[in-house]
Parts: structure tokens; C-alpha cells; sequence
């Protein structure tokens, strides 16, 4: 009999059309990890702190999409009495909230109330309209449209990809539940409303772009999201909100300047009026939408920032901070600026490393420590220290090839600031913070302490993550003893035996074929006395490995900052 009742409800579930609340949805957030516990926590909470943020920016419609999420983060952060907190208070302020009263039922459920939950489980079915007695006023139909796109929101801040592939398909199936949200609310939602979700969907149509672009896709399946994406933004531009307005117009720009990857110039930039429009127009016409409002020129800078525009970042901090000075208040606009200040050095110092530029001004580097000190005499957190200890780890080194000592103090002040962003909940789960330690120790000849930060940070890293430089650094150290006589080539073999199948298996073939390549080019005589070593034991297969990587032609993958993944 309960083996019926449960088929019944199994069909009914596969009969509706959808299906109010998170925890069901097809997100990794949802789904068995397949990294560690602790990696996982340490992701979804990165991932709440970020969308805290949102609240700041969102219209009040969305901010039930962004407060929603929250709880739900906070539910899998074991935090049970925060998620009911929220989703309890979502239900008061907006009733009519489908996805709330859902996602409450859960955490009544989980924390053993089977009445609370039933409760909570009967004013879903009544708002939704599948009751014939008590049904709520208003509109069934609205009500299933803003569930659908609080939940079409949710895919942006997923976690634990596993790769591009599923990376992408998040991203399309939050599409697709926005376009369901405006089937159901074709007219009953309110066009400002409607405008937030439009802006919403074109930044998940600009993601799934830059992800069709870099895996070098055929430009035909490129065109319709890219259409699509600048009709959404040419209505989002229409907001009475400024954040919205300044923000369309800032990505109009982007697309703009990815026209050029076409070969024929998509129709969607004629159909939208913008035939012959300059990006810098786009960018100009959001700061000028923005000239008033700090919290979202601190937005624009960090949107600058990511697209290389250094100079226009930086003058958009300082328009931020013009308006308001207080590290307290505005810590961001410090925060973002120091970021740029690092940028721009490790740009130039990649460019000297190449050999096609000049020595790297370290007067960046003085810029970056004086805002980061703004922030520190009044908000000391996580990411300020580990952004100071990279500034000093920089003061440290040489301009040239990060390998020899300038500033010892310097030095020992990075790994002051690494070991004080180390005492904050989740400092000791980073992997940018071990893979700087490991720099530091390693310019002050501590190879071996050296090498266990590297391998920490290898381990620390995600399945998938892009970010290879510690793999890189580990076999450089691990070579650097070799040739030393400080490491016998028995260990040498079986450590970079274990460190290449570890890397293989946490980051893409791509990724670990270029380190390898730079290490081969760059160590080429301890390579090949390694080489015979492992000849002499019957290594065959990992001596193929390294000699195809020597004989490659290779384009230097660009200078890695993990801080910036933070």
C-alpha cells in the first residue's frame, strides 16, 4: 500500500509542470559532492558571501530570489535555524512567496517538525491553485512565474563544476526556466519586473558566450545567444533602476567588442541599433549612468578590471572615492583599486619575462599596499590579509623573474599577513594561500617547507580548476633539490611519479601538458638527467611524457594569480 502511495506521488510530481522551491533542483548544490566535505563547505560559503552583495544591487522583486538562496546555502552550511529564519521571514513579508514556503517545509522537515512542514507544504498547494477549498487571491499563474525565475537565478551561483560542459549546462537550464517564467507571466508580471529577469538573462547568455568562445565553438552555435543576449540588455537599458541601466550598457559594450570573433557581423547588433557603435560609448554611457552611486562604480571597476581595462578601472575607483572616501564604508572601491594596482604589475612583469617589455613599476605595488592599509586599520578580514601578503611577496622578489631575494623583510612580512589570513574560518582551505606561502619559503632557500605548501595547494584545489601553478612550482622545487644533490633521484622519480598522475587527475590534460612544457623548457638539464635515471628503473612511460613535452612547441600560458580566483 505505501509502495502505491508513493508511485502516486511520484506520477503526480512527473504530471506538474513545475515545481515550487530549491533543494529538488538539478544544481550541484543539490547533488552528492564529488569533492571533499570541507572543500565543498568551503565553496558554498565563498559563494553566500559573494551573493550577499547582491542584496545591495537587486530590485526588491529580486531580492526574494537572492534572500531564498541565502537560506539555502545556509542549510547545507548546517546553519538550520538561519535558513528558517530567512525563508520564515520571506513568508511574511510576501505570502504569496512559493519558493519560501517550500523551501521551509524542507528545513521543518529536516529538523523533525512534521506539522510545521505539513503546513507549510498545504499553503504551497493552495498558492499554486491545486486546492479547491481556501484558494488564495491572485493569480496562480504570476505566483508560478516568480518561482520559476527565483529559480532560474539560482543556477548563476551553483557550485562544484566538474567541468565546462556542466558549467554550461547550468547556465542553459536557468535560461530556460527564466524563458518558462515569462511564458507563465506574459502579461500579469509588471514590466519592471520583467526588465530585472531580462538583465538576469542576458548575464547567463554573456557567461554561456564567453564559455562558446573560449572552448573556440562554431561561430553559428555562438550567433543566437549572442542575439539573444543584446535584445535582453536593449530592455534592461529601459530600467528605472540605474544599477540595471549602467550595467546593460556596460555589457552592450562587451558584446560589442566580441563582435570581431565573428567572421560576419551578427544580425542582433543591426536588429538592436547599434551598427557602428563604439564599445567605448557603451562603457562611457554606464559611467555616466552610474557617476552618482559608489556602490555601482565599485561594480563597473571590477567588470573593467576582468575585461583588462586597467585605466578605465582605476579612473571609475576613484570617481567611487571621490564620492565617498570612508575605507569603512567604501572599503570596496579601496579593495577593487589595490586589486588593479596588482594587475597592472603582474601584467608588466609577465610582459618582461617574455622579454617584450620593460622592468614592471613598482610603484604599483606601493599604490596597492596603501589602499589595502585603508582597509586593515578598519575591516581587517580573509581576503585583505591574503591580498596584502601577495603586495609584500612582490616587494620581495625581483622584477625580472620572481627568483631571487630584494627585501627580506618584505618577504617575512608576506608570510605574516599569509599566516593571519590563515586564522579566519576557511584561510586554511585556500589553495592561493599555500601556493604564496610556497613562493615566499622558496626565495629564502626553505625548499622543503617549500614543497609541502605546493602540495597542499594542489590538494586544496578543485577538480577541474584551471589555476596550475602550484603544479608547475612543486616540479620546479622538486628539481631545484635534484640538481642541489639534496634529492636523490630514487625520491625524485617517485615524487614527480605521484604529482603528475595527482595533477592529471585534478586538472585538465590541456593545463598540465603546458606546465609541464615550461618546466622542460626551463629545466632542461636536470630533466634529462632525470631522464636516465628513469630509463635505468624502467620509468619508459613518464620519460616519453617528458620528452614529448620538451620537443612541443609551446605558447607560455598567462602569468597564473590565484588570488584573483579568491
Amino acid at each position: 500500500m505505501e509502495e502505491k502511495s508513493t508511485d502516486d506521488i511520484e506520477k503526480l510530481i512527473d504530471e506538474m509542470d513545475y515545481i515550487p522551491g530549491h533543494f529538488h533542483l538539478e544544481m550541484n548544490l543539490n547533488c552528492e559532492a564529488s569533492t571533499p566535505a570541507r572543500f565543498q563547505r568551503r565553496d558554498v560559503q565563498l559563494k553566500r558571501d559573494s551573493l550577499q552583495f547582491q542584496l545591495e544591487f537587486e530590485s526588491v522583486s529580486q531580492q526574494y530570489a537572492v534572500r531564498n538562496l541565502l537560506g539555502v546555502f545556509s542549510f547545507y552550511l548546517e546553519k538550520f535555524d538561519k535558513a528558517k529564519e530567512i525563508f520564515l521571514n520571506i513568508t511574511q513579508e510576501d505570502p504569496n512567496n512559493l519558493n519560501a514556503w517550500a523551501n521551509l517545509a524542507y528545513v521543518y522537515d529536516r529538523l523533525n517538525k512534521e506539522q510545521e512542514a505539513s503546513q507549510c507544504a498545504e499553503q504551497v498547494s493552495l498558492l499554486m491553485g491545486l486546492g479547491a477549498q481556501g484558494v488564495s487571491d491572485g493569480d496562480p499563474r504570476l505566483r508560478a512565474a516568480r518561482c520559476l525565475a527565483e529559480q532560474g537565478y539560482a543556477y548563476i551561483f551553483d557550485v562544484g563544476f566538474v567541468s565546462e560542459e556542466d558549467r554550461m549546462g547550468k547556465l542553459i537550464t536557468g535560461i530556460s526556466l527564466y524563458d518558462k517564467a515569462l511564458e507563465y507571466g506574459r502579461k500579469e508580471i509588471p514590466v519592471e519586473e520583467k526588465r530585472s529577469w531580462y538583465f538576469t538573462m542576458a548575464t547567463l547568455y554573456i557567461r554561456l558566450d564567453g564559455l562558446l568562445m573560449s572552448r573556440r565553438t562554431d561561430e553559428q552555435r555562438r550567433v543566437p545567444s549572442f542575439n539573444r543576449a543584446l535584445g535582453l540588455l536593449r530592455e534592461a537599458i529601459k530600467s528605472s533602476h540605474s544599477h540595471y541601466r549602467a550595467l546593460s550598457w556596460c555589457y552592450v559594450g562587451m558584446l560589442l567588442e566580441r563582435k570581431d570573433t565573428f567572421s560576419t557581423t551578427p544580425m542582433g547588433i543591426h536588429d538592436c541599433g547599434y551598427s557602428g557603435t563604439d564599445p567605448l560609448v557603451c562603457f562611457g554611457t554606464a559611467i555616466e549612468t552610474a557617476k552618482d552611486d559608489p556602490l555601482i562604480l565599485n561594480r563597473l571597476a571590477k567588470i573593467f578590471h576582468f575585461l583588462g581595462k586597467q585605466e578605465m578601472a582605476i579612473g571609475t575607483c576613484n570617481m567611487a572615492l571621490d564620492i565617498l572616501q570612508d575605507p569603512e564604508l567604501n572599503w570596496q572601491a579601496y579593495c577593487t583599486r589595490a586589486k588593479i594596482y596588482m594587475k597592472m604589475y603582474i601584467r608588466d612583469l609577465e610582459r618582461s619575462k617574455m622579454g617584450s617589455g620593460g622592468l614592471p613599476d613598482r610603484k604599483h605595488l606601493i599604490s596597492a599596499k596603501s589602499d589595502l592599509e585603508y582597509i586593515l586599520n578598519v575591516c581587517p578580514c580573509l581576503k585583505t590579509y591574503l591580498d596584502m601578503g601577495q603586495v609584500s611577496y612582490y616587494m620581495g622578489v625581483d622584477a625580472v623573474q620572481e627568483l631571487f631575494l630584494v627585501d627580506e623583510n618584505a618577504l617575512n612580512d608576506a608570510l605574516v599577513f599569509f599566516a593571519k589570513a590563515m586564522e579566519f574560518n576557511l584561510g586554511d582551505t585556500l589553495p592561493e594561500v599555500q601556493l604564496l606561502r610556497g613562493k615566499c619559503l622558496r626565495i629564502k632557500n626553505e625548499e622543503q617547507n617549500a614543497i609541502e605548501c605546493f602540495k597542499q595547494a594542489i590538494e586544496l584545489d578543485n577538480m577541474g580548476s584551471s589555476y596550475t601553478e602550484s603544479f608547475r612550482c612543486l616540479m620546479e622545487t622538486l628539481l631545484t633539490l635534484f640538481n642541489q644533490k639534496r634529492m636523490t633521484a630514487e625520491l625524485l622519480i617517485q615524487e614527480v611519479e605521484l604529482w603528475v598522475k595527482k595533477a592529471e587527475e585534478k586538472y585538465s590534460t590541456e593545463r598540465v601538458q603546458q606546465e609541464l612544457q615550461l618546466v622542460c623548457r626551463n629545466h632542461t638539464t636536470e630533466i634529462v638527467e632525470l631522464s636516465r635515471a628513469m630509463i635505468s628503473t624502467g620509468k619508459m612511460d613518464l620519460v616519453k611524457l617528458l620528452f614529448e613535452k620538451m620537443k612541443t612547441d609551446v605558447r607560455k600560458p598567462p602569468l597564473s594569480e590565484r588570488a584573483a580566483s579568491f
